[in-house]
């Protein structure tokens, strides 16, 4: 009875130890399948966290490209609106300052014409109301006076002008006699040979080259520290030019053309504020 127990103890005992081997060897292979899934799982995750961190910056490097790129248009567009206002106003400027040269060579030769009927009706008035000789002396004097000063008038009005309804001047007397107006400070120059930079009152010409058959010149003009050259210009054909805050051009006129050689002048307006501003504006 004691014998038969004991056998089967031994057979219960005998099928417990290989189960639990078997156990012990699932959880084994589930940890160390828990432990490489987890080990993907922090892999997938530091290269997704690595791949969406350059994305981020490629992201702020582009915004920030296309933020500079956005300010420079708006700056360049800021400063095309600033020329368009400049231009704008100095056509206003020049076309204003036409306008008020013919309205100034209109009146005149009105003045000249209400001077000439004026001098007619105070002569005749005068010969029949006098008749010695002395009175008829004093009207020729009024006369010969009169008609000097319509003369000079007469030789003013006959001087090309300029676009902008400057005189022209085509000689030294010419230049005497704009000078007498009293608008305009005027510096006559003459320059001898090419690449040779000549002071002129506020500017400074250099001479490039000469055409003397079709009277014809190239030079580089330099004002305040700025220069630009025109090629093949005519004679008594003006240059214009502005002085930064000034509204009224200056002008450089060359009214003879040699062999390597320019003479003319550069006319001033006394309306101008002091010379010595910076920067300069090249015109026509």
């Amino acid at each position: 009875m004691s014998d038969d127990r004991i056998v089967e103890v031994r057979n219960g005992s005998s099928w417990q130890l290989p189960a639990i081997i078997v156990l012990g060897l699932v959880a084994l292979g589930g940890l160390a399948f828990g432990w490489n899934a987890s080990s993907k799982l922090d892999s997938t995750q530091a290269a997704v966290a690595t791949q969406l961190k350059t994305t981020e910056q490629t992201v702020q490097q582009d915004m920030s490209s296309l933020k500079d790129r956005l300010a420079q248009d708006e700056k360049a567009n800021t400063e095309l609106q600033g020329d368009l206002k400049v231009v704008t106003s100095k056509l206003k400027i020049t076309q204003g300052q036409l306008k008020k040269a013919r309205e100034e060579a209109a009146k005149l030769n009105d003045a000249t014409t209400q001077k000439v009927a004026a001098l007619d009706t105070t002569v005749h008035s005068e010969l029949a109301t006098k008749a010695t000789t002395d009175d008829v002396k004093t009207v020729d004097t009024k006369v010969v006076g009169v008609k000097t000063d319509l003369d000079a008038t007469r030789e003013d009005l006959k001087m090309a002008r300029s676009e902008m309804g400057t005189l022209i001047a085509r000689n030294h007397d010419e230049i005497d006699q704009l000078r007498r107006l009293g608008e305009r400070d005027y510096v006559e120059f003459t320059i001898v040979g090419k690449n040779k930079p000549t002071k002129v009152g506020n500017v400074t010409v250099e001479l490039k080259g000469v055409n003397e058959k079709r009277n014809q010149f190239s030079a580089a003009v330099t004002v305040e520290d700025k220069q630009f050259e025109k090629k093949n210009r005519a004679m008594n054909e003006p240059i214009f030019f502005y002085l930064s805050g000034t509204h009224i051009p200056q002008e450089i006129v060359v009214n003879k053309v040699g062999k390597n050689t320019i003479s003319g002048y550069v006319s001033i307006p006394k309306a101008n504020a002091p010379a010595g501003s910076t920067a300069a504006k090249s015109g026509n």
